[in-house]
Parts: C-alpha cells; sequence; structure tokens
C-alpha cells in the first residue's frame, strides 16, 4: 500500500510539473499573439493612412468608369 502511495506521489510531482510547463509556454504565447495583435492594428492604421481606398469598405467605393 506505502508504495503504491509513493507511486501516485511521484506521478502528481510528473503531472504538476508538466502543467507548470505547459503553463509556461501558453504564456509565452499569448504575450506573442498580443504583440501580432497590436503590430497587426498598426499595420492596418498605417495601410488606411497610405491609401484609404485599399482598405477601405467597398460600400464607401466609387464605381470605376463605364466605357
Amino acid at each position: 500500500m506505502k508504495e503504491r502511495i509513493t507511486d501516485i506521489e511521484i506521478q502528481l510531482m510528473h503531472h504538476e510539473n508538466t502543467i507548470q510547463q505547459l503553463n509556461e509556454v501558453v504564456t509565452i504565447q499569448q504575450l506573442a499573439i498580443e504583440q501580432l495583435q497590436t503590430d497587426f492594428q498598426r499595420m492596418m492604421q498605417h495601410l488606411q493612412m497610405i491609401s484609404p481606398s485599399v482598405v477601405g469598405d467597398m460600400l464607401e467605393e466609387e464605381p470605376p468608369p463605364h466605357y
């Protein structure tokens, strides 16, 4: 019985270690996602300043001239 409890405690320690490692990975990935979102928003704002019609709403576009 004591050996079984020891085995379970060892498994628990491994699981806790794995959870901690996964938590660190998820935290790093979340920071990367947030940075990418910020960069994307900056790029979109920059594109809108350069050429509003390229990223503007299609409803706001004037129709092309007809021949």
